[in-house]
């Protein structure tokens, strides 16, 4: 099974601020609903609680501690990102997706084949942020570029990161 990290991020590695996405981007959103679509998405418990529902098509985790976290019917609440990969694993997904935030996209990097990053042509306020990450481990190749325009408040890019050390892991 592939592990892939779904992310935005703006010119300084920012993701979020205050807990939600700061940008609208109707096209980037587009794209992450068919790649992760029939597929397992982990999110860590304040990404979870920013989207505030459960996303159709696709099989939500929700990574807490909280022992006696209430999500709704068909959402699964794992305890580590570990658990959430076998339940993954389990269910036959061949690709699983990881959906933030930061320290859960920090905990799934190590273990990642693919990274879907879109860089926001904009610097925005943030207080959350993507980790770095050594590019020259990985082959990237552009999926989708679009201007600003009426759906989409900033210019971005997308990428496909494969990793290509995968032995060294």
């Amino acid at each position: 099974m592939l592990i892939s990290l779904i992310v935005a991020m703006d010119r300084n590695r920012g993701i979020g601020l205050d807990g939600r996405v700061p940008w609208r981007l109707s096209d980037d959103l587009r794209l992450f609903k068919r790649l992760t679509m029939g597929h397992t998405l982990i999110q860590g418990r304040i990404t979870w609680e920013s989207i505030g529902k459960a996303l159709p098509g696709r099989r939500m985790v929700v990574l807490t501690r909280q022992a006696d976290y209430v999500v709704p019917e068909g959402v699964v609440v794992c305890g580590s990102l570990s658990d959430a990969l076998d339940l993954a694993r389990v269910a036959g997904d061949d690709e699983a997706f990881i959906g933030g935030g930061e320290a859960v996209y920090r905990k799934a990097l190590p273990l990642a084949d693919r990274i879907y990053l879109t860089y926001v042509d904009a610097e925005v306020k943030t207080d959350t942020y993507f980790p770095t990450f050594d590019e020259s481990n990985w082959a990237a190749r552009t999926l989708l570029e679009q201007p600003a325009d009426e759906r989409n408040e900033f210019a971005f890019r997308t990428a496909l990161f494969e990793r290509s050390d995968k032995e060294e892991r």
